[in-house]
């Protein structure tokens, strides 16, 4: 198993642009080796003759097709007739962005 050291975890900080402290370092290091010993426990489990799964809910999707109704499709005239205002076949609408 790989160990986590504590200039390890410095490194990983520096580049993730984080500032730890000295006793952070220490804890960071001993919570990584934690995960690692329950990920090495993982790969010491006989998976043979075990189907890899995608899902284990046997949910199924119950929405339906994505299809397009040519009788609920509006024209851009009837999409704007009732727009507060509009330009050239478009809603026209305040700016909502900033300027820094």
């Amino acid at each position: 198993m790989a160990k986590i050291d504590k200039k390890t975890v410095k490194h990983i900080t520096k580049l993730a642009n984080i500032p730890v402290s000295d006793k952070e370092q220490e804890e960071l290091a001993e919570g990584f080796n934690k995960t690692l010993k329950v990920v090495d426990k993982l790969f010491t489990v006989d998976v043979s003759g075990i189907e890899p799964t995608h899902q284990v809910t046997g949910l199924e999707n119950v929405l339906r097709e994505d299809e397009v109704k040519k009788e609920n499709i509006f024209s851009q005239e009837e999409a704007l007739q009732n727009a507060k205002r509009k330009h050239n076949g478009y809603f026209v609408v305040d700016q909502i962005l900033e300027d820094d």
